[in-house]
């Protein structure tokens, strides 16, 4: 990253052509930038029309200015913003006259984020929050986010951070007055009990399963099959536009093919496999493979198969991909040409579901299925774990504390722990040793955010 004493500008609304535009403008040289182009220092948080021009006086746009003098703005530091219309022409001017001032330069991206977060505008929870919600392609995702974004996670970690570092108070004293008898017993008891709480608090949360961490990534359903029992048909079904190839002939699919839904808030990718036989052509066999692997990554896997055959269609691999697995259903498609499907759904104990890829029959009914499937498998979205480095360094504190409420008798080896347990919150939030981290997490934000 750049040196924080350069001022940096993006444009922080959608891409042009837009009605309105927003180009954002934070660091030391933000009030001359605006000054020189607006003619006026606008008074602050008051939105103020203004004619900006360029440096031989040649109108820019007739704009709105906002002037947020720090710290009191977004980053922490002197932040303007100009309200433009949006078309390309207006901002190439705009950018233009920006990069003539000096120490002004364009923004990489997350910086404006970055900056907010070094200046103790919100913690590194908050800001994996704020990239969760410009990446949130579902109402759950952008909730979870929001819910991170407040605070869900940080406020708890600040709070559990305040009390290990009073119980260490209270046992770095007892190390000091080790001389006095009572002194040391009547000081650290306290503090472990403390800790014996907070203890049970964090494991309750390390206890809720990781799903709102899979939230963010949403639930993978792998459609996978013997060949030609209608995959391709159904996943066009489900997206309500033809997005794989349909052919009478067997090994046409030979990648995976995803799909990306929204069913009732929860993200669901719906994956089209390659038929599963023993095929003979080279790129069919690496298809295959393919399809096995994506299959047993899954989350829930739908084994198609023609209603009036068994569930082990022509070549019986079902059997080797529902072993072991709970998230398995028989979907037997073409009942359109099937009087009975009875006697075919009691051959197996999975859950069934009867379909007509072609015709939409059964269609809406696997819909809700799949949906109330995602709701069951994100059941608690209300964790405050939404990521795999919270998990695990949570999972670091709580160790390092049930360490210490074993260790009576040691009260150097108790400090020790809960100073290992503090780092390890402060890491949570960002405000010791993450440089390594910083970059990529932050590298992932659009520009101008």
């Amino acid at each position: 990253m750049y040196p924080r004493d350069q001022t940096i500008f993006a444009l922080s609304s959608g891409r042009p052509p837009t009605a309105i535009a927003i180009v954002r403008v934070s660091g030391p040289e933000a009030g001359r930038v605006l000054a020189v182009l607006a003619k006026k220092i606008a008074v602050p948080r008051l939105a103020t029309r203004a004619l900006l021009t360029d440096a031989s006086g040649e109108p820019i746009d007739d704009a709105v200015v906002l002037w947020f003098p720090g710290p009191a703005s977004a980053t922490g530091e002197d932040v303007a913003e100009f309200h433009i219309h949006g078309g390309r022409a207006v901002l190439a001017a705009l950018f233009a006259e920006l990069v003539k001032f000096d120490h002004v330069r364009a923004a990489e991206p997350g910086e404006f984020t970055r900056r907010a977060f070094e200046n103790g505008k919100l913690d590194l929870t908050e800001a994996e929050g704020l990239d969760d919600l410009i990446h949130a392609d579902t109402d759950r995702q952008r909730r979870q986010a929001l819910r991170q974004l407040k605070g869900l996670l940080g406020d708890r970690a600040r709070d559990w951070r305040r009390q290990i570092i009073e119980a260490s108070a209270l046992i770095e004293a007892g190390i000091d007055f080790s001389d006095e008898a009572d002194v040391p017993t009547e000081l650290i008891e306290p503090a472990l009990e403390r800790i014996r709480v907070l203890l049970l608090d964090i494991e309750e949360v390390l206890a809720v399963e990781g799903r709102s961490e899979r939230l963010r990534d949403g639930l993978v359903v792998a459609i996978t099959g013997p060949p030609n029992v209608g995959k391709s048909t159904l996943l066009n079904q489900l997206a309500r536009r033809e997005v794989a190839i349909v052919s009478p002939h067997a090994g046409t699919t030979r990648d995976v093919i995803e799909l990306h839904l929204d069913l009732e808030g929860y993200p669901v990718t719906v994956i089209d496999t390659a038929g599963l036989r023993d095929a003979i052509d080279p790129v069919e066999q690496e298809g295959v493979r393919r399809a096995r692997a994506r299959a047993a990554e899954a989350d829930l896997r739908l084994w198609l198969v023609d209603a009036q055959a068994g569930p082990g269609g022509e070549d019986g691999l079902w059997q080797w991909m529902a072993e072991g697995q709970n998230g398995f259903w028989v979907v037997h498609n073409k009942v359109d040409v099937v009087v009975d499907t009875r006697a075919v759904r009691s051959e197996t104990s999975w859950p069934c579901h009867s379909i007509s890829a072609a015709n939409g029959r059964g269609i809406p009914e696997l819909v809700t299925a799949l949906a109330q499937f995602a709701a069951a498998h994100f059941a608690d979205e209300t964790s405050l774990i939404s990521r795999a480095r919270h998990r695990d360094l949570l999972r670091q504190t709580a160790d390092a504390l049930g360490r210490a409420v074993d260790l009576l008798e040691h009260p150097e080896l108790i400090a020790e722990d809960l100073r290992v347990a503090t780092h390890r919150l402060g890491q949570l939030l960002g405000r010791v040793d993450v440089e390594d981290i910083l970059d990529v997490i932050f590298r992932d934000f659009c520009i101008g955010k």
